[in-house]
Parts: structure tokens; sequence; C-alpha cells
């Protein structure tokens, strides 16, 4: 396994990250310790989760995911659990999700609020890196590709966002922020009143990025590679896709057929590139797994790939993954498909 910093903090995490959206629907408390204790056998020490997790989730699941991986932590025991990076995330408005709580933004109440019940079902005393799940402001993201005209609704409140992690930080009870689902222009706006008022400053960014979306490399890349701030590559398999399960048709017992909301994934585009994608794999001896994850772990600004499985068996072959190593000859044939079929699934 290997290790890297996170961003400019003291941290240091493996460049694996295990993403838990499963535990608490797909997988059983039961399997999520399982996935746990195979992964830090491995050498993962970085485990990212979220307040809305289990994905698919209701009023009735709500915080199975924390509360799986708070079980687990429970049972390893403090100073296990000091060698570990746990990571959680605070969700924005949305519509859709209104059983999380009320008012879905970035109060004061509603970070604090967040905050404290995530701490309670991880059963930890800190948040080593606690991250804004998506903008508070409407945007381009979740498979939109452009943005034509800006949220006016929305007031900048970043300063204020900021004092309120800044208390967090002093209490104790996070360590680090990050954002997830940003764009170029809340990175910077966050990193000028981090350094303008002396706040947090933002170690990280978790956004998606796979053969089959490479929007980050536009603007993106060139903003946290200047100023430091790491990206955790999320869906690096595009929810599975870029396992090849999908080229034949989508099982019912398939995520994809559970959660049919995902179809950016699914798009003629993203298909016909999906099967490039692994014709190429296997004509270098690769499976259409090894060359996607590998190729998410060769980018120079990726702190740390999150995966997640439904099963040890997946979970395995996923870290092993992360042992190939792309040549130039296959990169550049990558490179040719990107260029013919550009970022299918944004």
């Amino acid at each position: 396994m290997n290790y890297t910093n996170l961003s400019t903090t003291e941290l240091k995490v493996s460049t694996i990250c295990l993403g838990t959206m499963t535990f608490g629907n797909q997988n059983t408390e039961h399997e999520a310790h399982a996935q746990l204790d195979y992964a830090i056998e491995r050498g993962i020490n970085f485990i990212d989760t979220a307040e809305m997790y289990p994905i698919g989730g209701n009023a009735q699941i709500l915080g199975n995911t924390e509360r799986h991986i708070g079980s687990w932590l429970h049972k390893i025991g403090s100073s296990e659990r000091e060698k570990l990076v746990v990571a959680t995330k605070i969700a924005g408005p949305n519509r859709g999700l209104d059983y999380i709580r009320q008012p879905l933004d970035f109060s004061k109440k509603s970070i604090h609020d967040a905050v404290e019940l995530s701490l309670k079902n991880l059963q930890i005393d800190s948040i080593d890196l606690y991250q804004m799940h998506w903008p508070e402001r409407v945007m381009n993201m979740f498979g939109q590709r452009g943005l034509t005209k800006i949220d006016t609704n929305w007031k900048d409140n970043i300063f204020e966002v900021l004092t309120i992690f800044d208390e967090l930080i002093k209490d104790g009870k996070i360590k680090h922020i990050g954002v997830s689902n940003e764009n170029p222009f809340g990175v910077m706006r966050f990193l000028m009143e981090s350094e303008k008022h002396n706040l947090p400053r933002i170690a990280t960014i978790q956004n998606p990025y796979s053969l089959l979306n490479r929007l980050f490399e536009v603007g993106l890349s060139e903003v946290c590679m200047r100023e430091n701030v790491g990206l955790l590559a999320y869906s690096p398999l595009g929810f599975g896709t870029l396992s090849g399960k999908y080229l034949h048709g989508i099982n019912p017992e398939y995520r994809m057929a559970m959660f049919p909301q995902f179809t950016r994934y699914t798009g003629e585009n993203a298909v016909k590139a999906t099967r490039w994608y692994n014709d190429l794999a296997e004509a270098n001896n690769l499976t259409i797994t090894q060359m996607a994850l590998a190729f998410v772990n060769q980018q120079n600004f990726v702190t740390s790939t999150i995966i997640g499985a439904t099963s040890l068996e997946q979970l395995k072959v996923n870290i092993d993954a992360f042992e190939v190593v792309l040549s130039p000859e296959v990169l550049a044939e990558i490179n040719k498909i990107q260029e013919l079929i550009p970022n299918p699934a944004p």
C-alpha cells in the first residue's frame, strides 16, 4: 500500500480510500465490518462516509452507514482508531432529501447538529476530515455539464461557513475540512476567504473522476495542483460501469437497476466508450477494472481514490488493481478514446 500526505495537513493517508455508501442498505452491519477488517488488513487507513448514507436511503435507514462504521470503530478500540483517517460529509440543499434534517443548509445550527450526530453515530471524539457534500448554490453537477446562468438566490456566506468550521476545529470536534462536487469558482472562493481572514483552509475536494468523466482536468486540476488541494476521486469505476458488467444488459440485482437515477452512466455514448475501453484493456491483457483504477491512480493530482464494493471479492479485485501500472502506449490509446467520446458520463 502506498501512502501520501493529505494536502498540507499532518495526516498521512493510503492512496486507496474505502468508500462506504452501501453499508446499511446493500450491505449488512456484519458485511460492513468484514469489508472494514479486510481493508485495514490490506493497508487502507482512510475511510470515507457521509451523513446521508446509505445510498438509496430514506428516513428509516438514514445514518446506518455511519452507525455501522461506529460499531466497528468501537470494536477495534481507540488505539487502532488513532491509526485511521475518518472522513464524513454534511449534505447540502436538495429537494429530494428532506428526511435528513431541516433546513438543509450550512448555517451554524445545521453544521453543529450534523457534526454532533456524525460524532455520535461514528462513536468518535473528532472527525479527521469534514466535507461539504455539495455546495449550497445551484451549479453544474450530477450529470449537468454546463452552467448558463448563476444562482442569484444564493448569498455568498463562505466567510461565515469557514468561521463555523474554525470554531469546531478549535473545539476539537473536527480536524480538517474539504469540499465535494465543487467547481473552480467554489474552490477559489474558499481559498481566498481562508487566506484573507486566517481561517481553516480546505485540504481536499471530492469529485467524480474516471475514464468516463475527466472533467476535473478542465480548470480544477490546475487550481488544485497550484493550491495544493488534494483530489479524492470518487466513482473511479463509473458506478460500476467500468467493471464491464453492464455491457450485456443490466441484471436486476446490480446497483444500476436498484438506482436508475444514475442514468448518466448508461447513456449511448457511455456504453460505447465503455466497450472501447474494455476492448483496449483486453488487448493489453488487462481487465477493464484494472485499467480504469490504474488510470485514476496514476494521475498526479489524485491524492486518494475512493473505491467501494458490495462483496469482499469485489473489494479484493479493486484493491489488487492498484498494483497495475499502465504503459505510455496504453495511456496514449486511452486518450484517443477520450478525444473521440469525451466525458460521456459527467
